[in-house]
């Protein structure tokens, strides 16, 4: 009896342990919705917005327009990205996903960049991209890329740090789904060199193995 309690409580311990790692960025909704309101009135607070009450629904919660319209590419890495998430799409909290369209000018990329909450799968549209992703430390640091053309798709892991870069003659298009309603993006070289306040010049020169007055410079750009 006493080897059966233990057993049980083996089992137990196991499940408490594995459990957790099997949840995913977005919690599973407990309900069929839960449009995203800013405004506490008459709301459940859920992943980051207030519940709106769910038999004010409408279709228009669920809906947004004008993906594919062309966007301007103008600054100074060559691309734009249109998000559609919790913040323009309310219907789409708990829910575990969003869109984004990204347009590229020639030689335009969207820059090393990493998704702290997202896997993301990405599907080229028009044009020709170069693009890949790094793996973690332990793994040694391995770059995985292909060269996409219309009609292909990749992949990049949830915190992988990846990229796109135009390699076409002509502008290019590319939509992208993201394995939560709110996936985050880190940018690398603005989030290192850009941080606000600076991060101090001899820390990244001693990390990048670089002049500090280099690194200065650098910061001065973003």
């Amino acid at each position: 009896m006493a080897m059966k309690s233990l057993s049980f409580l083996a089992v137990l311990s196991l499940l408490a342990l594995t459990i957790p790692l099997v949840v995913s960025s977005d919690p599973s909704p407990l309900q069929d919705f839960c449009i995203g309101v800013n405004t506490p009135a008459n709301g459940v607070f859920v992943n980051g917005k207030f519940c709106k009450d769910p038999k004010l629904a409408t279709a228009d919660d669920f809906f947004f327009a004008g993906l594919h319209n062309a966007r301007a590419v103008t600054n100074a890495v060559g691309s734009n990205v249109t998000a559609v998430n919790v913040n323009n799409l309310p219907g789409l909290n708990t829910l575990g996903i969003s869109l984004v369209r990204i347009d590229y000018g020639v030689k335009g990329q969207n820059p090393p960049h990493t998704h702290p909450r997202a896997t993301e799968i990405l599907v080229l549209q028009e044009g020709t991209l170069l693009v890949g992703f790094v793996s973690s430390n332990g793994d040694g640091n391995r770059l995985f890329t292909k060269t996409l053309s219309k009609g292909d798709v990749f992949v990049f892991p949830e915190g992988l740090i990846h990229f796109q870069f135009n390699v076409g003659r002509s502008p290019a298009v590319a939509f992208a789904a993201l394995s939560s309603q709110n996936p985050g993006v880190i940018t690398i070289a603005n989030t290192v060199f850009g941080s606000n306040p600076p991060i101090n010049p001899n820390v990244l020169s001693r990390a990048f193995l670089l002049d500090p007055k280099v690194v200065m410079d650098l910061q001065n750009k973003f």
